[in-house]
């Protein structure tokens, strides 16, 4: 993620606050906005009511993360702001995954609008949830 492609002013974040359209899931909210601009900008707010500092930007970066993962089959062209929820403390980074990815589909933010939530990973299997190949060792 480029820094230079972030919402960084205080005005831009109360515009996306007060006209863009908006997803509430039980992990993080997200605003959205069109921007004009052939990029996408994105911002993170965590409320210090969710922790100290070092819980905050641990949920910062996860979010960041999550974002930087999945901003490649987003539309362009939007301002995007993903505001954490008290769940993001101790919740399970799959499921602010989806929970985010659930937001961008209402949204209208995905490039395909049918994309189905990243499926669990089976044991044994990668991480994209292909099975592995049994050798038949796995018993043993």
């Amino acid at each position: 993620m480029d820094p230079r492609y972030t919402v960084k002013k205080n005005s831009d974040f109360r515009r996306l606050y007060a006209k863009g359209k908006s997803a509430v899931t039980p992990y993080l909210v997200v605003y959205c906005r069109r921007n004009r601009k052939d990029r996408n900008r994105s911002g993170f707010t965590v409320s210090a009511k969710l922790g100290n500092a070092v819980t905050r930007n641990r949920i910062r970066r996860q979010l960041r993360e999550i974002y930087r993962l999945n901003s490649r089959e987003m539309k362009t062209g939007w301002d995007i702001v993903l505001v954490a929820r008290s769940r993001c403390i101790h919740g399970d980074y799959g499921k602010m995954e989806n929970a985010f990815l659930s937001a961008c589909r209402k949204l209208g933010l995905m490039l395909s609008g049918e994309k189905n939530e990243k499926p669990e990973p089976m044991p044994g299997g990668d991480e994209n949830g292909n099975p592995g190949l049994m050798t038949g060792k796995e018993d043993r």
